[in-house]
C-alpha cells in the first residue's frame, strides 16, 4: 500500500484544510444555540453509527479484516460531501456544517478509541507496527485538527475572497478525495472485486440502516424536516479520506481499507435516492 499510505495524509490534510477555509466560529456557536438537534446528530453519529456496524459484524459473521474496515468507516465523522448533498435535500445546512466541524474535532479521540475497542472485542492482533491509540491521536491531530484550525485562520484574514470562492475549494476537495480511491483500486486491481464483493453487503446495510434510523430517531427528537434530513446524511455520508488514513497508519493488508472503497462508492447511490424521495418533503 505504498501509494495510498503516502498519498492519503497529504490528500486529508489538505481536504480538512478545505473544511476548515468553510467554517466560522459561528458554526461552532450553534452547537450552543441550538443543543437539542446537534445533541440528536452528534449521539446518532458518534454512538449509534458504531453500534449498528459492529451488530451487523456479528451478524453476518465477517472476516476480521472486512469487519475492522467496516468498523473504521463507522468510526469516521461526516465529511464535506454530506454538507453539499444536505443542501441538495433543501436540509438543515448550518447544523450540517456544525456536527461536520465538531464532529472531525472530536475525531481524533473518538476514531482511535472506537477502532481499537472493536479491535480488542473482535480479537483482532495482526496491528502493525507499535501502535498505539495516543499515537493515532496524535497523528490524526497532525493532518486533521491542525488543518481545521489553519483553514479558519486563513478564512478570517482572507473572509471575502474565500466566501467567493467555496464552490472551487469543494471541487479541490472532492478531486483529492477521488484520487485517494482510484490509488486504492491502481494497486489492488488484482484483489480489489473479491473484497468488494465480501464488503460490499456490509457496507449497503450499514448505509441504509443508518440513514433510516437517524431520520426516525431525528423525526421523535430533532426540531423539523430539515434538521432530519440533515442527521440523516450526516450518518450516510463519512469522511472516506480519513478512514482511509486511520487504515494504513494501523494495518498492513489493503483489506481493511476496502470496505471504505466500496462504502464511498455506495453513499452517492444511496445518499442521492434518499434526496430524490425527501427533497420536496416539507
Amino acid at each position: 500500500m505504498g501509494i495510498v499510505t503516502s498519498i492519503a495524509p497529504i490528500a486529508l490534510a489538505l481536504i480538512m484544510l478545505g473544511l476548515g477555509l468553510g467554517l466560522t466560529i459561528q458554526d461552532f456557536k450553534r452547537v450552543i444555540t441550538t443543543p437539542k438537534d446537534f445533541s440528536v446528530g452528534i449521539i446518532c453519529q458518534l454512538i449509534l453509527l458504531p453500534i449498528v456496524a459492529y451488530i451487523i459484524v456479528l451478524v453476518l459473521r465477517l472476516p476480521i479484516e472486512i469487519a475492522l474496515g467496516l468498523m473504521i468507516i463507522a468510526a469516521a465523522p461526516g465529511g464535506v460531501t454530506s454538507n453539499v448533498l444536505t443542501k441538495f435535500a433543501n436540509g438543515d445546512v448550518a447544523l450540517s456544517i456544525s456536527l461536520t466541524a465538531v464532529g472531525s474535532l472530536i475525531s481524533i479521540i473518538s476514531v482511535p478509541f472506537i477502532i481499537f475497542t472493536s479491535a480488542d472485542l473482535l480479537g483482532v492482533t495482526q496491528m502493525s507496527k507499535e501502535i498505539t491509540m495516543t499515537g493515532i491521536a496524535l497523528k490524526m491531530a497532525l493532518v486533521v485538527t491542525i488543518p481545521v484550525i489553519i483553514g479558519m485562520i486563513i478564512r478570517s484574514f482572507a473572509n471575502n475572497f474565500i466566501s467567493s470562492n467555496l464552490k472551487v475549494i469543494n471541487k479541490i476537495t472532492g478531486f483529492l478525495f477521488l484520487i485517494v480511491f482510484i490509488a486504492v483500486w491502481i494497486e489492488e486491481r488484482e484483489n480489489i472485486f473479491n473484497y468488494l464483493a465480501q464488503a460490499g453487503i456490509a457496507v449497503l446495510i450499514l448505509n441504509i440502516v443508518m440513514m433510516i434510523l437517524a431520520f426516525y430517531i431525528a423525526k421523535f427528537f430533532a426540531s423539523g424536516n430539515p434538521q432530519k434530513k440533515c442527521i440523516a446524511l450526516e450518518c450516510g455520508l463519512q469522511n472516506g479520506t480519513l478512514a482511509v488514513f486511520v487504515a494504513t497508519q494501523i494495518f498492513d493488508k489493503v483489506a481493511y481499507v476496502v470496505p471504505t472503497a466500496a462504502y464511498a462508492l455506495i453513499m452517492y447511490i444511496t445518499g442521492f435516492i434518499f434526496i430524490y424521495i425527501l427533497r420536496d418533503k416539507n
